[in-house]
């Protein structure tokens, strides 16, 4: 078969993908230092999204060399789980910033890291549950009525994944809503100490609220076309419409480890060690705590 652009450009968008958060996980597994809650958490996140970039790798190959019913429910439910893993990290780290601020005196306790722990066990669990449900039946090979934007997802399964998606960005709208008003009045309680409103406390209240309207914004832009379109859209509109906001939520996964690892500064002293074998004591590095924004 005749090469497909799109294809051939979700298989870049996957080889990225993969190469990005495989660095991440290398680096995070290659430190001890970097056992902290915050850190399992961004492993959680470059391991669902290295498992999405070869999922999209994986697909193009089986698309254009092996095509089998069976390897393409396969892939699908592989990308639909590393996706949904994906997605539910990024929530838990959500959580964990908010945590972290809210409960700042308790935060770096055995408790938080079994919190942690648990939101993970059922981030995954509950990802792995939905890349089975097409594998197992919930597909549309047999009803080509039932089928989706999404071939071989049904309209039900792609309504539910979109449901799914609505409901995690409204909650991390929510907490990133209150993780900013934690911080302003942070800023204001430092100012007020110091008897007068330093043009700091604007700088650091504008720098906190931009940072989180840049994550926010960012994850939205990505993924919010595709889910609308999967719950809008008809399977018998032009697949250029599917590919044109599926694409788009795959470059999240291209965006996450710059966001939520390679500006922290101990993943960037720890990546100097691991590719340099080096590091200079001279530069200096502050280490950012899981608040930080």
């Amino acid at each position: 078969a005749a090469l497909n652009p799109w294809d051939v450009m979700l298989c870049v968008s996957g080889t990225a993908i993969a190469c990005e958060n495989a660095l991440v996980v290398a680096i995070i597994c290659y430190s001890p230092a970097l056992r902290t809650p915050m850190f399992v958490l961004v492993g959680s996140l470059a391991t669902a999204d290295l498992l999405a970039g070869l999922g999209l790798i994986l697909n193009f190959v089986f698309q254009y060399v092996i095509r089998s019913e069976t390897v393409s429910l396969l892939t699908v439910g592989f990308l639909v789980a590393s996706f949904a893993a994906s997605v539910s990290s990024l929530l838990a780290i959500t959580v964990d910033r908010y945590l972290s601020l809210y409960n700042a005196l308790t935060y770096y306790s055995e408790r938080t890291v079994l919190c942690i722990h648990t939101m993970l066990a059922g981030a995954w669990g509950v990802s792995l549950c939905l890349g089975l449900l097409p594998v197992l039946g919930w597909n549309c090979l047999h009803d080509r009525a039932a089928c989706s934007v999404v071939r071989p997802l049904t309209k039900s399964n792609v309504t539910l994944l979109s449901a799914s998606f609505f409901l995690i960005f409204l909650v991390m709208l929510h907490l990133y809503i209150e993780i900013c008003k934690i911080v302003c009045r942070h800023a204001h309680q430092i100012a007020l100490q110091q008897h007068f409103l330093t043009a700091s406390h604007y700088v650091t209240t504008k720098k906190g609220v931009s940072t989180l309207a840049i994550i926010l914004g960012t994850f939205g832009a990505s993924w919010l076309p595709f889910a609308i379109y999967c719950v809008v859209g008809d399977p018998d509109y032009p697949s250029v419409y599917t590919y044109a906001t599926l694409l788009p939520a795959t470059y999240n996964s291209m965006i996450n480890p710059i966001i939520y690892a390679y500006r922290n500064q101990e993943i960037q002293r720890s990546m100097w060690l691991l590719l340099c074998g080096c590091f200079h004591a001279k530069v200096s590095f502050r280490s950012r705590s899981p608040s930080d924004v």
